[in-house]
């Protein structure tokens, strides 16, 4: 129960949020909708006394007010639904905005790496409608609790017994929760699979997955397992709301026969004098419409509790983020220009949620101006090492420092907006390819000189000279009159995008040229490099890569070689050629398969 009122609650802050002025007009309409309605039996009460007591004035009199009472519940729920939807619109839209700031703000990566974040991030993904119409359902849960306190009112005024109708209400409000409870229980089960069956359908359209689709023959095998996860989720789905609507149809027996009797008591009283036709009358529509608010109140029930189950997955992910990353308790400003360098005092660092160690005990001082080759086998811990620098993560033990201050000690957003970095895993902006480039420094983004001199830095000009519009060009095929550009060239362009900050105070790309020949890439490290010399004058900014081909990591000043979450060598080139250890032997090994 408390989980649902603050669930409720955060519903209703939620619209208030997204629209006041619309949210005190649908409150007003509602009013008018739900306050007129439990007052006609009353007026159909007395025209029917004052037809039988042929009183033709009075009968007229009562009959005039019915009218307006269905012009004013039409108005209210017709001009209602108008700004219903401008409402859930705009709620909507602050809600996947709130959704996107949280996965996506100044924070570091944990978050999305952590299987609760996913389930919840894929539940979400799947409650589109209960987010949509949660501002909708809990004001109309209000208007509801209004017409049943009118209605309560009355029948209390009409026969007190009646009253009991309240008794016989509660099985179905009973069956509607554990109706939910059960269906919430059956989500939460089969979280995992639905997850698979995003994986899979996402497979089945993405053009990257088609070459070794058709390839390896894989196209009924991928529909089997597709069909069968749907299948699964699809039959526990259903047999939980099969079980919910048989269990909620005896509650509404329950009152069902509770309804009938408190007609037949109000029937014998008036056989017996004690009540006027007019009163039956109003028994007879007043229970109709308990009937038929019941009911309302059972399905707005159970569809508010699914709308608050979503509002408490978001606040939870709202407090997710703020434990994982709480603001610096002394915020120290990121300096202009690098002056001593970046040092590693026994950094350690093992992922959240498991217990392997990743770096042990590291100890690394790079000075100001230099550039720095991390090199070792997969799995050793360099890409590590870039997460820590561009602070994604924090170090589980030991700390970096840049300029005698801790890394951690800098806002996040501040640090990183002095960097400038090119990844492995690369994004594909389908956007102009100015933009696609520019949004790198977005300062710079609209100045096409600007971001021409960082595709030049980045060798990329043949990609933009093969556009048809050039920098102007639109790209990707989810537009008509998109470009659509191979692996290497989208490469390329990242790379550019990474070129785009002239003043970093960290250069860093994270073996960011897999699409790439060796020829390519080694005229881009030189580049690279001369960037590098560039940047190192400007800020005393340092420069940082990460390459599996050895012939390119020769031209750093310093190389250091990780083997097992530790730095095992480093030193020059030269040093460590003349040195014979594991860097000489990968080095051999690599040049040898290169011929």
């Amino acid at each position: 129960m408390r989980e649902f009122l603050l669930g409720f609650g955060s519903i209703m802050r939620s619209g208030w949020r997204a629209s006041p002025r619309r949210m005190v007009v649908v409150f007003a309409l509602m009013l008018l909708e739900y306050v007129s309605w439990p007052l006609a039996p009353l007026v159909l009460k007395e025209v029917t006394d004052a037809v039988v007591a042929r009183d033709v004035e009075g009968a007229t009199v009562a009959a005039a007010f019915l009218p307006f009472l269905a012009l004013l519940n039409q108005i209210g729920g017709h001009l209602a639904h108008v700004v219903w939807v401008e409402l859930c619109d705009l709620n909507l839209l602050q809600v996947n905005r709130e959704l996107g700031e949280l996965s996506h703000g100044p924070q570091g990566l944990e978050h999305h790496e952590r299987p609760d974040y996913a389930d919840r991030l894929e539940l979400m993904r799947n409650e589109g409608n209960p987010m949509y119409q949660s501002v909708r359902v809990s004001v109309r849960s209000l208007g509801l609790a209004v017409q049943l306190t009118i209605t309560i009112v009355m029948l209390t005024l009409l026969e007190p017994l009646l009253l009991l109708l309240l008794l016989f209400a509660l099985p179905p409000l009973a069956t509607a929760r554990w109706a939910h409870r059960r269906f919430e229980f059956a989500i939460w089960g089969d979280v995992e699979r639905s997850r698979e069956a995003t994986h899979l359908l996402d497979l089945a359209v993405r053009a990257d997955a088609a070459k070794e689709i058709r390839i390896f023959g894989l196209e009924d095998e991928l529909r089997g397992r597709l069909r069968a996860s749907r299948e699964q989720l699809r039959r526990r789905r259903f047999r939980a709301e099969y079980e919910g609507v048989a269990v909620m149809s005896a509650g509404q027996l329950v009152f069902a026969l509770g309804y009938v009797g408190g007609l037949l008591l109000v029937v014998r009283g008036a056989v017996a004098g004690e009540h006027t036709p007019g009163d039956v009358v109003l028994a007879v529509t007043l229970a109709a419409q308990m009937n038929t608010l019941v009911y309302d109140i059972v399905f707005a029930s159970g569809f508010l509790q699914r709308s608050a189950q979503a509002m408490a997955r978001l606040a939870w992910l709202r407090g997710l983020i703020a434990r994982l990353y709480p603001p610096a308790t002394r915020a120290a400003a990121v300096p202009a220009r690098l002056r001593e360098g970046i040092r590693f005092e026994r950094v350690g660092f093992t992922y959240p949620g498991t217990e392997t160690e990743i770096l042990r005990e590291l100890d690394l001082e790079v000075p100001a101006g230099a550039t720095i080759a991390f090199v070792g086998e997969n799995g050793a811990g360099k890409s590590t090492l870039v997460k820590l620098l561009c602070r994604f993560y924090d170090p589980t033990s030991g700390r970096i420092v840049v300029d005698g201050e801790d890394l951690a000690r800098f806002p996040a957003a501040d640090w990183r907006e002095r960097i400038a970095a090119g990844f492995q895993d690369f994004v594909r902006f389908e956007l102009v390819a100015r933009e696609s480039v520019g949004v790198g420094d977005l300062a710079a983004v609209e100045d096409g000189a600007v971001v021409a001199a960082a595709v030049e830095r980045a060798a990329a000009d043949d990609v933009v000279m093969q556009l048809p519009d050039g920098l102007e060009t639109q790209l990707g095929k989810s537009h008509a009159d998109g470009a659509e550009l191979s692996g290497g060239q989208w490469q390329k362009l990242a790379l550019a995008r990474a070129m785009m900050r002239t003043a970093p105070l960290l250069l860093i790309l994270d073996e960011p040229t897999s699409a790439l020949d060796a020829h390519a890439e080694h005229v881009l490290f030189e580049r690279y490099a001369a960037s590098a010399r560039a940047v190192a004058r400007a800020t005393g900014g340092i420069a940082v890569f990460v390459s599996h081909r050895f012939s390119t990591v020769r031209m750093a000043d310093l190389i250091v070689v990780i083997d097992g979450g530790a730095i095992v060598e480093q030193g020059s080139h030269a040093e460590l050629i003349a040195r014979g250890g594991m860097y000489a032997e990968l080095f051999s090994l690599q040049a040898a398969a290169y011929g």
